[in-house]
């Protein structure tokens, strides 16, 4: 409707611009001069040039008729380019407010996972004192036993081993295995995974750190980019601006006084020149819109990959510290153990001194108490081994409970997110075609 009322209102325009035009058609011709010729003269014939110069004013009127039509057109157009890109830039600031909308909620969903992550850290908090006060527990236990036992302490000082070492005694039976070499082989998987571990943590974090430099890098050179297009866009409506004073302006002067024959060509020059450069920059106009969306599109492309990307280098760097705390405390453990051994061996020193002197009065009874010494030390020893092994499956199937949560989790804002990023896209396509539609129209 509003397209059909435009042309009708040119059409009203162009009438009346031509009747107005058709009235000082009338009225510039000089009838004064031939009027008085004839009454001095009487009946004198029409020159020549008398006839030459009607025609070159009634050229110059149809000139002036055509001039008019053109910049009703270019007003015309004017406004409606005008009307196109404050419907467009609507059309983006509510775009920006959709984006501003994703965000918060974003935002909100961080929050909300961070607020799940500190209560498991603080059940696993409590869960692990819980486990420190049982291992101290067992820890006194075993120092009770530890006490009281003979040759093994010497034995359990060298728990490293190598590799030669390790496939050796991995390849002999469990039964014919010494507790000192149980230990040490179960001692050197549990490291040497461990060491593993880190180590393929570390290369991931630094290739992750490498990508993420590249994409700040990246970032940067679109960010400049857009600077330079937009810089670019506000220099051609600057000059769009200026050329539409000039307009005004010669169509001020052209109200103002007539314009001579000689003043023609210049004339049309002048607007050959501004039509050309008003199709250039509206050529320029719409390519500088098409870069700016697809470069807009890029942008936030590249800000959602680097969001996932710095959540997972927090994620890979939250494993790196709970597997560097579990190694510092097997150290500490390991150091203490090792302080016991040097203690026992001291022990050891001294009942050897005490054995050697008893060992003559006791020697018919010393067979008999070492079998049910060594027999009861192996029961408690085994005894040991199993709620140990039994404590370790716990923490294993804890933690592996706590990083299938997690890991759920973060699946599922994935998921939102990627879902949120579908809707957008086909708000996206909905805006692209209804633009489209318009441009048609």
């Amino acid at each position: 409707m509003s397209h059909k009322s435009s042309k009708e209102i040119r059409k009203v325009n162009i009438s009346s611009s031509l009747e107005s035009e058709d009235i000082s058609l009338e009225t510039t011709i000089p009838t004064d001069d031939v009027s008085s010729s004839e009454e001095r003269e009487g009946t004198v014939k029409i020159t020549k040039q008398l006839i030459e110069r009607k025609e070159l004013l009634h050229n110059l009127q149809l000139l002036k008729i055509e001039l008019s039509q053109k910049n009703l057109m270019i007003d015309n157009l004017k406004v409606e380019y005008l009307t196109k890109i404050e419907e467009l830039e609507e059309k983006l600031n509510d775009a920006i407010h959709q984006k501003q909308l994703l965000s918060l909620r974003l935002d909100s969903q961080l929050a909300l996972q961070q607020e799940d992550a500190r209560k498991h850290q603080a059940l696993m908090k409590q869960e692990m004192e819980t486990i420190l006060l049982r291992q101290k527990q067992l820890e006194e236990t075993n120092h009770q036993l530890r006490e009281r036992a003979g040759d093994i302490r010497r034995s359990l000082r060298d728990l490293e081993l190598t590799d030669d070492c390790y496939e050796k005694l991995k390849s002999l039976p469990e039964d014919q295995l010494s507790i000192p070499e149980y230990v040490s082989i179960r001692f050197y998987e549990v490291v040497h995974s461990l060491r593993k571990e880190l180590s393929d943590l570390q290369m991931k974090k630094d290739s992750l750190t490498e990508e993420l430099s590249g994409y700040k890098s990246q970032l940067k050179s679109l960010t400049e980019s857009y600077e330079d297009e937009r810089r670019n866009r506000s220099e051609l409506e600057v000059r769009c601006q200026r050329l539409t004073l000039e307009l005004a302006d010669t169509k001020q002067m052209i109200q103002q006084g007539d314009y001579r024959q000689e003043n023609y060509d210049k004339v049309k020059c002048e607007r050959d020149v501004f039509e050309h450069e008003l199709s250039e920059l509206r050529r320029k106009y719409e390519i500088l819109e098409v870069s700016h969306k697809a470069q807009a599109k890029e942008r936030n492309d590249l800000s959602k990959e680097l969001a996932t990307i710095q959540q997972s280098l927090n994620l890979l760097q939250k494993d790196k510290d709970y597997l560097n705390r579990q190694n510092m405390e097997l150290n500490v453990r390991c150091a203490h153990e090792e302080d016991r051994l040097e203690r026992l061996q001291i022990q050891l020193e001294d009942a050897k001194k005490a054995r050697e002197e008893m060992y003559e009065k006791y020697v018919s009874s010393r067979d008999q108490f070492n079998y049910e010494y060594e027999k009861r030390l192996h029961e408690e020893l085994e005894q040991i081994r199993l709620k140990t092994n039994q404590e370790i499956e716990q923490l294993r199937s804890t933690s592996k409970e706590m990083y299938e949560r997690e890991n759920r989790n973060l699946r599922e804002a994935r998921d939102n997110a990627v879902a949120e990023k579908e809707r957008a896209v086909i708000a996206e396509k909905d805006a692209l075609r209804k633009y489209d539609q318009l441009l048609e129209q």
